[in-house]
């Protein structure tokens, strides 16, 4: 499905994070990671975007959805997904993270962005009217102010 012009930009947000992701994993390949390299980028990720993403949506977005019975499960699973992603990015962030673990990290947000950008933007698109999806818009496009590209560290390894 089309995504909705009004959920754009947490979409973007999806899109930044699922490249960091994927630049992980295939630099997982080459083994070893530099986890230095990439604990530094992931915290600055986190820090510049993923922080405020996650609030974003658990002040804007999920209230609206769980006013649906049928994307009440939805929220709670992904309120529940936040706080272990939290967690990891904790990890991430204190410099305690093995490679094994950042790659979990990568593996769970990724599930987790699939989740809701498959469920409950599609299930949102579905249920709410235009002028609700509009509404909406307009109060992530307020909450998200100010937040930039993330990943913008100068040097650009693959391992």
């Amino acid at each position: 499905m089309l995504r909705d012009k009004n959920l754009v930009p947490l979409s973007h947000q999806h899109q930044h994070a699922l490249a960091l992701c994927v630049r992980i994993a295939r630099a997982a390949q080459k083994q070893p990671l530099d986890l230095a390299y990439w604990q530094a980028e992931v915290e600055q990720h986190f820090q510049q975007e993923i922080q405020l993403h996650f609030a974003v949506e658990e002040k804007v977005l999920f209230p609206r959805a769980a006013g649906f019975a049928d994307l009440q499960p939805v929220v709670e699973d992904l309120l529940a997904e936040h706080k272990i992603l939290r967690e990891l990015f904790a990890q991430v962030c204190a410099g305690t993270v093995a490679q094994e673990s950042l790659l979990r990290l990568t593996q769970v947000l990724s599930a987790h962005i699939r989740k809701e950008e498959q469920k409950l933007f599609e299930g949102l698109q579905k249920l709410l009217k235009t002028d609700e999806l509009a509404a909406l818009g307009k109060d992530l496009q307020a909450a998200l102010a100010g937040t930039g590209p993330a990943c913008s560290l100068s040097s650009r390894r693959n391992n």
